[in-house]
């Protein structure tokens, strides 16, 4: 078919095709994945993995509006295909090193836009760019996900909306399991969404290098099929939602964006797997991220941080009244000092409600606590809402934010905990791009909440995590129904690694040393718990990825378990390599992650109890000796019951491990010195 649409096209003098269906396909470089773009009254693309139908021919298509003139995809012209072989470093992510190789098959259209295909061996990606000089409005997007079958998906919905606005939302979702006829007709779903394929295959929808457009969220489409939707470009909005820190639109345009100039749109992406635990390793989302604007990254200081909030600053044994005052945290300074820890935190209530210089705490001395972190060799970071942080001004004039930041970093902060964000439209987006940038200029590090990853992380790696995820702090509210918590968190720890940390990092803030099984867990604002083991906390240091990981509770629990407490403090938040050795989506995970010399294994799993096989195989010639937290005996009634002991291993080693109800596992292994 190729040789046939290039002799139509060389018989209408190179002009584009408009007569009957052409078919260009593109191999991923195993072979197993095939793209087919059909070019026919509407541009479409399928995907098969190894023979098998991943979509179905699913339709690709934008409307966008140049003054009074309407303009659509248009039809194919050019098309250019290729092979890519490459690879690229990232010193802040779960590797060192990426591989990027995949089939290319680029189309130029008639009306000024192109469309990039690329398959690659775990999953395939398109994108549309724009050619279009003029300014230009994008009227809608049409992304379909057409399924062979009704397939059961792990969906995300969109809920408690803030200030009732439908696109306004915080990004933290459990997951339903259903059929894809049986969702919702009127709901929202977030990305990445799972659906799972026949003999186990996965299809794993989602969008990445999103910017200066807004993020994709998926609806029910005709039959099995989902359909992208956008939140329409805002107009008007107000200071409203939860407790009146957000920014809440009231009027939105018929349009989803605007363009100023030439522009490559996000990737629309599935990815593809034949086995759970390889999602865990997937770097799709790297590789279609833009690639990183700071020329110089030797500021950016990865790390742990102790955290306030969580534990509600309850410190005993101590001599002054804990809470949002200069004592408390110059005692959190001491304590992360003394357990290596890089940062603290100072969260809400700081600084004023409507000013991040005016209106200040004056039970906290800013710059004394500064002095003394930096004797101690800590960090500070403050917390801000975005609002507050951008004058309630999304893509206004950034004087006032510059200026913010300028002041901060002259002090001697090293960066800022931006809060509910809750929205992904155009505005949102271009804001989190320019609070990175002007970040960046003054070396401070970012921690991004009520937003999801979606490309920012590697253009910037100032920004460490992103929130958008049900993490510990949802413990502090759970409420009980019957004789167990309503929702099951720990089958929602054992999901999000697949699912939420496919798109990057997440701030779920583990480190709960207050730990319950299901018949004694209560949620409990002041003094809360998790479900689960003792272990089950532990592993999570391992197995969820962030570049700067809490330590959610407080300094008086982790010196009262300062056996844990070393345990977690050794562990990086960056790696050189990362290994899945075993797992299934919403059940359990097994992942090695190596730094340096010495390798991090972790386990964990839900409600159910497992045994498992760690296959030592990946470990360096020589004998080394792990250092091992598992569940005890006993922590079927008592979570916190674990055992700690010390196991000398080789690469020919296989630890056969126990894995309690709720429950974990995990080792440090170091080679001998001979």
């Amino acid at each position: 078919m190729y040789n046939v649409k290039k002799t139509i096209l060389s018989l209408c003098c190179l002009m584009a095709m408009s007569v009957s269906a052409a078919n260009y396909e593109v191999n991923s470089p195993n072979g197993k994945v095939k793209v087919t773009v059909t070019a026919e009254e509407t541009v479409q693309w399928q995907v098969t993995y190894d023979g098998k139908t991943v979509l179905m021919p699913s339709e690709i298509n934008i409307q966008l509006q140049q003054g009074n003139k309407t303009l659509s995809l248009g039809k194919i012209g050019r098309v250019t295909k290729k092979q890519i072989r490459g690879n690229f470093e990232n010193a802040f992510y779960r590797k060192q090193t990426i591989r990027d190789d995949y089939g290319l098959l680029l189309m130029q259209t008639n009306q000024k836009m192109a469309i990039e295909v690329r398959a690659y061996d775990d999953g395939a990606a398109y994108r549309l760019i724009s050619g279009h000089t003029k300014p230009t409005l994008v009227k809608s997007e049409t992304a379909e996900y057409r399924f062979e079958a009704d397939y059961q998906a792990f969906i995300p919905y969109v809920n408690d909306n803030r200030g009732g606005e439908r696109y306004c939302y915080s990004f933290e979702s459990y997951y339903d399991e259903q059929p894809l006829s049986a969702m919702f007709a009127d709901s929202l779903a977030i990305t990445p969404l799972a659906v799972c394929l026949p003999q186990g295959m996965k299809a794993i929808v989602m969008d990445a290098g999103v910017e200066n457009y807004p993020g994709m969220m998926l609806v029910k489409g005709q039959g099995n099929s989902l359909a992208a939707e956008f939140a329409p470009y805002p107009l008007e909005q107000e200071i409203g939602g939860y407790d009146r820190l957000n920014l809440v639109p009231t009027k939105r345009a018929d349009y989803i964006a605007k363009l100023n100039g030439r522009q490559s749109l996000p990737w629309r992406a599935v990815v593809i797997t034949e086995r759970d635990a390889d999602i865990l390793n997937c770097d799709m989302a790297q590789r279609l991220a833009p690639v990183c604007r700071i020329s110089d990254t030797s500021w950016i200081r990865p790390g742990k941080v102790a955290w306030d909030w969580w534990n509600n600053t309850n410190i005993t044994g101590i001599n002054f009244l804990s809470g949002m005052n200069t004592d408390t945290y110059l005692y959190y300074i001491d304590f992360a000092a003394k357990n290596r820890l890089e940062y603290i935190i100072i969260d809400e209530g700081w600084s004023g409600k409507e000013s991040l210089t005016g209106g200040l705490n004056p039970d906290i001395d800013l710059q004394r606590l500064i002095t003394h972190g930096q004797e101690k060799g800590v960090g500070i970071i403050l917390w801000s809402s975005w609002r507050n942080l951008i004058g309630s001004n999304p893509l206004g004039d950034m004087t006032m934010t510059d200026a913010v930041m300028k002041h901060y970093a002259e002090m001697g902060i090293k960066g800022f905990k931006v809060d509910f964000f809750d929205r992904d439209d155009q505005q949102v987006i271009a804001s989190a791009y320019q609070l990175a940038e002007c970040a960046a200029r003054h070396h401070l590090i970012l921690d991004y909440h009520g937003l999801k990853p979606f490309g920012i992380q590697r253009a910037y790696p100032n920004i460490f995590n992103f929130e958008g995820v049900k993490g510990l702090e949802n413990s502090k509210w759970e409420p009980r129904v019957g004789d167990k918590p309503l929702h099951d968190q720990p089958h929602y720890d054992v999901t999000i690694p697949y699912l939420r940390m496919l798109a990057g990092p997440m701030d779920y803030t583990p480190g709960a040393m207050t730990n319950a099984m299901k018949d004694n867990f209560f949620g409990n604002n002041d003094h809360p718990m998790s479900q689960g083991t003792r272990v089950h906390q532990m592993a999570m240091y391992t197995t969820f990825e962030a570049p700067l990981q809490m330590l959610a509770d407080s300094p008086t629990k982790y010196m009262q378990n300062q056996e844990c407490t070393d345990f977690i403090a050794q562990i990086p938040t960056t790696f050189d390599e990362t290994i899945a050795l075993d797992g299934k989506l919403g059940a359990y995970t097994l992942i090695a992650r190596r730094k340096g010399t010495i390798w991090y294994v972790a386990a964990m799993t839900d409600w159910r109890p497992r045994d498992l096989t760690v296959d030592l195989s990946f470990l360096s010639p020589g004998q080394h000796e792990a250092d091992i937290f598992a569940d005890g005996i006993n922590a079927t009634k008592e979570a916190t019951d674990y055992q700690h002991h010390h196991q000398k291993v080789s690469t020919t080693s296989r630890l056969n491990i126990h894995l309690s109800s709720g429950g974990g596992w995990t080792a440090i292994i170091t080679p001998c010195t001979p």
